[in-house]
């Protein structure tokens, strides 16, 4: 068993109980990119499962684009800690060759074609939940580019309904993105990087809006140290007769 931050599995658990993200006899399909992120949410899940007063299922499955992408190793990892895991083949690499368009956002279009891949299949083996491994500082982030760069105010929930009807969470909503480089520097595994995203075959210039936001957020926190726990209570705090919208305006 690979040894789990308590201070990771205390905000986690701490998350769980404020949001309701998991409950008794829950099926849960976790997204498993073999990234730090959802590497850590696997063991974190799995740890779960062990301790919490309540039952609950959960599948990790990661997507292949269907590139000769080599996931054995990701795959023996999971058998060796008893995370229950599959690797669904797609055809998206090829499928993005044809139907991708000129000058639009390949991570957007290859993170659309993963996350359908993923709720067809929750849809379709009858999961109720889909687990993401988005952290704090992608919603931050989020928050900053829809911004900067969108002109709304918008991050991400730790836990919505999607038209489909599946329910997606977010157990680490409120962790800190170096929290899972630290905890996954304990795994006996190297974590699957950037270079294993299939746009990275396509000669293409990557999209730099989000690096150029992490970069901002770098400076400003080193300015202020309580930067994101500031954040964090601001998307608990929204004042909404604050702003423009007709609709919730204080008359």
């Amino acid at each position: 068993m690979s040894k789990l931050s308590k201070k990771l599995l205390r905000i986690t658990g701490k998350t769980n109980g404020r949001y309701e993200l998991i409950k008794e006899n829950d099926t849960i399909l976790l997204g498993l990119s073999g990234g730090k992120d959802s590497l850590c949410l696997a063991h974190v899940l799995r740890h779960m499962q062990r301790v919490a007063p309540f039952k609950f299922k959960f599948l990790a499955v990661t997507i292949s684009y269907g590139m000769g992408e080599d996931l054995e190793k990701l795959h023996a990892h999971c058998v060796e800690y008893d995370i229950p895991h599959e690797i669904v083949d797609t055809k998206i690499y090829d499928l993005a060759k044809e139907k991708i368009r000129e000058n639009s956002s390949f991570c957007s279009f290859f993170s659309r074609m993963r996350r359908g891949a993923l709720y067809t299949y929750a849809l379709e083996h009858g999961f109720k939940k889909v687990a993401l491994a988005h952290h704090l500082d992608d919603a931050v982030e989020s928050f900053f580019m829809n911004f900067s760069y969108n002109g709304a105010l918008r991050s991400m929930p730790p836990i919505y309904q999607a038209k489909n009807g599946l329910w997606v969470i977010r157990p680490f909503i409120h962790v800190r993105e170096r929290q899972l480089v630290e905890q996954a520097r304990e795994f006996p595994i190297d974590p699957i990087s950037d270079e294993a995203c299939p746009a990275m075959r396509f000669d293409v210039k990557m999209p730099i809006a989000r690096a150029k936001t992490k970069e901002m957020l770098a400076k400003m926190e080193e300015e202020n140290h309580d930067l994101f726990t500031s954040l964090r209570k601001s998307f608990e705090n929204i004042n909404t007769s604050s702003f423009c919208e007709e609709e919730y305006l204080d008359r």
